[in-house]
């Protein structure tokens, strides 16, 4: 719940923008982000304001090519983003952050309960979240792509 003193708490005012971590922050992210492929070159872009960049499009809701010119192009950071999706460095990142607020608030990491409303059931019965998250773009798709689903998990401390 947001009190006064939780309020003062998540202010961040030392940051170029509310969405950039802080230094705490990138401290328990940086070893979970891959390093570069063997082979290929050395790596150019700063990842720390890769993930500044995607933080900032989440957090600000605005479209990719909006993004300020202080963070790396939006090809990169959306580029970024996609592979650290497919690849799960993302559900890692949300694992140890969620983690780590769970016990910074004294609560257990796991949850404790679960809420399914009538609308998420009927979506899992049909293939789950995949239709929950390509809501806004529904495209004929084959029997055996409708077949198909991932997974997302949801949870709260």
């Amino acid at each position: 719940m947001w009190t006064p003193e939780r309020r003062l708490a998540a202010r961040r005012v030392s940051q170029r923008y509310d969405s950039d971590l802080t230094n705490e922050e990138w401290a328990l992210v940086d070893p979970l982000i891959p390093p570069p492929k063997r082979g290929g070159g050395k790596r150019t872009v700063n990842i720390r304001e890769v993930l500044n960049g995607i933080l900032y499009v989440l957090w600000t809701g605005c479209q990719w090519k909006a993004l300020p010119k202080d963070f790396p192009p939006k090809s990169t950071v959306h580029w970024y983003l996609m592979l650290w999706d497919w690849d799960g460095t993302l559900e890692r990142i949300h694992h140890v952050l969620y983690v780590a607020v769970c016990e910074q608030e004294g609560r257990e990491a796991s949850p404790t309960a679960a809420i399914i409303d009538s609308q998420s059931a009927k979506g899992a019965q049909k293939g789950g979240s995949r239709l929950t998250r390509r809501a806004m773009t529904q495209a004929k798709r084959s029997r055996a792509a409708r077949g198909t689903s991932s997974s997302i998990r949801l949870v709260s401390c």
